[in-house]
């Protein structure tokens, strides 16, 4: 009897897993490449730096040269290999080739992980998403957690070994992917000439409240974990625990509960991390309370924009694009985090002060999260909907409009700057369509408002959401 393959959803989680894997170990930030450093005794502080800058180049950049998702599927396979090939110098003594290596590396990785979003979307029904994304975050993190107890407590070299085997792990899986039925439905330009509806409003947004979430990672890298490094062996594989820990109860929460609320709960762990670190000692005990709590939080923190994310893919053509600078955000924040963590320890302050400056910095993004949280789900609402109504029959978007009838009738001007504003135009662009001025559009607009005893289009589009 043959051996029944995973299906494709799975068979592109397990790719994205062991390519993430190798992520986590060695190229971003991972304590594969830190144990290579150390052996050699290099400052790493330059080599890390180009792999996470590269790696965000990578991410970035990728979508706009991806058009389809075997196209996707083909960059995913040959980035896999590239960097499979480049990491080979790392086996040696330290040489130009490991900053190369890195750059490339750093490079062709964020490309392949800018690929998936095409697998995330084909492969992942919109209501599965959150889940496909936290799977990959649990395995991806479960072997990273394997290779970095051999990397650092036995052999750096055997961890590079099983990072590379993880690559390939990847490319296997990636090549049994089958084709998806919807791709040959539409092509990417069929797919974005049918809304007039732009989502980088709501991906700027996201991708701001994910810069300001990450900027406490990258703080906590250069400031609570070296305060730990004594406990090697322990740090070695509880680091991530906790981050599993929390995606496992965030991915199976009850449906009636809102995630969103859940951000407040990861707010409260990470600043109750570095007052932690700030009052308590540097045994056992005391890593394992700071520890818990920040990367409780990061889990929190990640699978949350990384469901928002997965949401957004229905609203493009390409989302590898979506993804790859949805992504990018991430490490833009790891980056910032990083630059800071290392200004605050380079001039030598006390750690008590580098700690309270960086629960200052911590406090100050935390506190603009509820407001960008709110901003982005009113957006997404409002881009939802717009979305499907640039679709609609010209027959069902009167329909859609008569369901609501306003208090006074509109007159013929306002209709259509209402018009307007259901296809997603502000009132620069609606004042260019109608030929008149922009404090015109905005007194037909609050007109429109009072018609429909609204106050704000944000009430107007939530009640046509309702309707």
């Amino acid at each position: 009897m043959l051996l029944k393959l995973p299906n494709n959803r799975n068979m592109s989680i397990f790719a994205f897993s062991f390519l993430s894997a190798y992520l986590l170990s060695f190229q971003f930030e991972g304590q594969v490449l830190y144990s290579l450093l150390n052996l050699h005794q290099i400052e790493t502080s330059r080599y890390i730096l180009v792999g996470i800058v590269a790696h965000f180049v990578g991410l970035f950049s990728c979508g706009f040269f991806i058009r389809s998702s075997d196209s996707a599927k083909k960059v995913m396979l040959a980035a896999m290999g590239l960097c499979a090939i480049v990491t080979i110098p790392f086996f040696f003594a330290p040489t130009i080739l490991w900053v190369a290596g890195l750059l490339v590396g750093g490079y062709a990785s964020g490309c392949a992980v800018a690929s998936w979003g095409w697998f995330l979307k084909d492969y992942t029904p919109k209501n599965e998403r959150i889940k496909s994304s936290a799977d990959v975050l649990i395995y991806s993190n479960i072997i990273m957690i394997f290779i970095n107890v051999i990397a650092v407590n036995w052999w750096p070299l055997g961890g590079l070994i099983l990072s590379i085997l993880c690559l390939l792990i990847g490319i296997i899986f990636t090549l049994l992917l089958q084709p998806s039925r919807s791709e040959s439905s539409n092509s990417i330009e069929d797919i974005e000439s049918n809304s007039n509806n732009d989502i980088f409003r709501p991906l700027l947004l996201l991708c701001l409240f994910v810069v300001i979430i990450t900027v406490n990672s990258g703080l906590m890298y250069q400031v609570i974990n070296p305060a730990f490094q004594h406990l090697t062996g322990l740090v070695s594989w509880y680091w991530a625990v906790p981050y599993i820990i929390a995606l496992i109860l965030m991915r199976n929460l009850p449906e009636t509960i809102k995630r969103s609320m859940v951000l407040y709960i990861g707010m409260a762990m990470i600043i109750g991390a570095f007052i932690s670190f700030m009052i308590l000692g540097r045994t056992t005990y005391d890593y394992l309370v700071v520890d818990t709590l920040m990367l409780g939080a990061c889990g929190i923190f990640d699978l949350f924009w990384w469901s928002i994310l997965g949401e957004m893919l229905d609203y493009t053509g390409n989302p590898a694009k979506i993804f790859g600078i949805g992504l990018s955000s991430n490490v833009l924040g790891v980056l910032l985090g990083d630059i800071l963590g290392m200004g605050m320890t380079s001039i030598r302050l006390p750690s008590a002060e580098v700690a309270v400056i960086a629960l200052a910095i911590v406090s100050i993004t935390l506190a603009l999260l509820p407001f960008l949280n709110r901003r982005l789900v009113y957006v997404l609402k409002n881009h939802a909907y717009l979305a499907v109504y640039d679709n609609m029959s010209d027959t069902r978007k009167k329909a859609v409009l008569d369901e609501m009838k306003p208090l006074d009738p509109l007159t013929a001007r306002e209709l259509e700057v209402l018009q307007c504003i259901l296809e997603g135009k502000s009132n620069r662009e609606i004042a260019k369509t109608l030929f008149i001025s922009e404090s015109t559009v905005k007194t037909h607009a609050r007109n429109i408002f009072s018609k429909y005893a609204v106050t704000s289009r944000a009430e107007l589009i939530s009640n046509l959401l309702r309707s």
